[in-house]
């Protein structure tokens, strides 16, 4: 009896359970998701979050995914900051609606913004806030890299 690739993934993905060790919770299934520590999941995940790259890049920006981060960035000419701006703002209002209809979360909370110039352009970076979905984030002038 030959088994397709879908039955495949279908019975790894299906009828799993977890529970927490530490606290010995009791066993839950789970509808969504991949077993912590499998070999497919980093794989997986990556299939799973692959439309990001599309939509991040249909705003004229970029993207770099690393694990379950994501950095966007872009560059403009300082008389533009305004307009890259307003485009990094769009495309985090699209990236956190795809990730919620993907069950996926953005936490604004933990979301880091950084305008990179020249040491002679300093003083013209903007300062004002920048929104993040209903959040507002100030800017930094050190944020950390995974």
């Amino acid at each position: 009896m030959a088994t397709s690739s879908n039955d495949w993934f279908r019975s790894y993905l299906i009828g799993r359970h977890q529970y927490v060790r530490a606290s010995q919770s009791s066993t839950v299934l789970m509808r969504y998701g991949v077993p912590q520590g499998s070999v497919l999941g980093p794989i997986l995940f990556l299939l799973y979050t692959a439309d990001i790259t599309a939509l991040v890049g249909g705003h004229g920006l970029h993207v770099h995914l690393y694990a379950d981060d994501t950095q966007v960035y872009g560059s403009y000419s300082p008389l533009s900051t305004d307009q890259l701006q307003s485009n990094m703002s769009a495309c985090i209002d699209d990236v956190a609606g795809w990730m919620a209809s993907n069950k996926l979360q953005l936490n604004a909370s933990i979301t880091e913004i950084m305008w990179c110039s020249s040491v002679r352009r300093q003083s013209q970076r903007p300062t004002l806030q920048f929104r993040v979905c209903n959040d507002l984030v100030t800017p930094s002038t050190v944020v950390r890299d995974l």
